[in-house]
């Protein structure tokens, strides 16, 4: 199916469009679009890896400030400005080269369910986990982390339905959020955070309260309004209301597997291993997305169940009925390991088999030779 998007947030229209307009003139023609869009994820990986190497599990900032390089902060806002870039020239590349195709959206879209994830995780380093003084629990990062996968779900699930992606606001905003709050934090020090704003409140109540509101209150109800307009004229791509809903069902069990987890754990998983845990909670949404995507792409029918809810199911269970004991942590780390590779398994098989049967190579945009 023909691709096609519509952006309407003023900031991405007068603002930030016309800067990549500006920086898509500066790419060799040469340079495949998957490239750009690659190298976007590469750096938030390194970012996320290097974030993680000096705060483990999100108490630096909160109890020692000085722990994390000013450097790094600085850098966070390159690697996520660079990110932002790429991501929103590499559609622009693809059709100045003409090389536009569904295996690069795939690599768009797909990357970018998992980048997500990458984003907040990242950002948590900023205002630490709470240590009784400042900071958010454990628990308001997971609620936080599953809204904004919510409102990605929700864009894709629209577009499942009505052949269109309309971009949610909250991508650019929450973008040059990102990048201000990173280059605050490294001018002036995590200090900023841990003083109230305004009213007692500090800027991260501040930040969880707008991205709550802007998720139920602007972005849900768009998508339904988007969903029913179609509806209404017509143009919605499944007859009935079963097939609209299907892609809904793996992500909401896999999200209330995962909280069954979280609230029921004998030993406070969440609390002990925040940073594997909201990892593994990220690869897994991936995951689940991309194969509705590539539904949404191909206009078939996803399962009903993920395959991954199974062994998800059988290790929620083992670990909340206590038959894991002390091992649950380990047993943690395995599954994560485990769920990663099989994440970046799919990805490789997925991008090999549609580069050979559209006949392109993924990064170079020579044409392969027909066998």
């Amino acid at each position: 199916s023909q691709y096609s998007a519509v952006d309407t947030n003023p900031l991405s229209v007068y603002i930030m469009q016309p800067i990549w307009n500006k920086i898509i003139k500066i790419v060799p023609l040469w340079i495949a679009p998957n490239l750009l869009t690659f190298s976007g994820f590469v750096m938030i990986l390194f970012n996320y890896f290097l974030i993680s190497f000096y705060d483990w599990d999100y108490t630096a900032s909160g109890t020692s400030p000085g722990l994390v390089p000013t450097w790094v902060w600085l850098f966070s806002a390159f690697t996520t400005f660079c990110a932002y870039a790429l991501d929103s020239i590499d559609g622009k590349h693809a059709r100045r080269t003409q090389s536009s195709t569904p295996l690069g959206e795939l690599f768009d879209h797909g990357l970018d369910s998992w980048a997500t994830s990458i984003f907040v995780l990242s950002f948590f380093s900023v205002c630490s986990r709470d240590n009784g003084k400042t900071g958010v629990s454990v628990y308001t990062m997971y609620i936080y982390l599953s809204i904004v996968l919510f409102n990605f779900m929700c864009s894709h699930w629209e577009k499942y339905n009505t052949g269109v992606l309309f971009l949610p606001w909250g991508y650019d905003i929450s973008q040059v959020v990102l990048i201000a709050a990173y280059l605050l934090t490294g001018t002036v020090g995590v200090e900023v955070w841990q003083k109230p704003l305004l009213f007692g409140y500090y800027i991260t109540d501040v930040l969880v309260i707008l991205l709550i509101g802007f998720s139920l209150f602007l972005s849900f109800p768009q998508t339904l309004y988007n969903i029913h307009r179609a509806h209404l004229k017509k143009t919605l791509k499944n007859d009935s209301l079963y097939e609209g809903l299907l892609p809904l069902v793996s992500p909401l069990l896999l999200f209330i597997l995962l909280t069954v987890w979280v609230v029921l754990s004998p030993s406070n998983i969440l609390a002990k291993q925040p940073r594997l845990f909201l990892w593994m909670v990220g690869v897994a949404f991936s995951n689940v997305i991309c194969k509705v995507i590539i539904c949404q792409m191909s206009s078939t029918r996803p399962e009903l169940f993920h395959w991954f809810l199974f062994p998800l199911a059988l290790v929620v269970y083992a670990a909340v009925s206590g038959l894991l004991g002390s091992m649950e942590e380990v047993v943690l780390g395995v599954f994560t390991t485990l769920v990663t590779a099989a994440h970046v398994h799919y990805g490789v098989c997925v991008g090999r088999q549609l580069s050979e049967h559209l006949n392109i190579y993924i990064f170079s945009l020579k044409k392969r030779v027909q066998e």
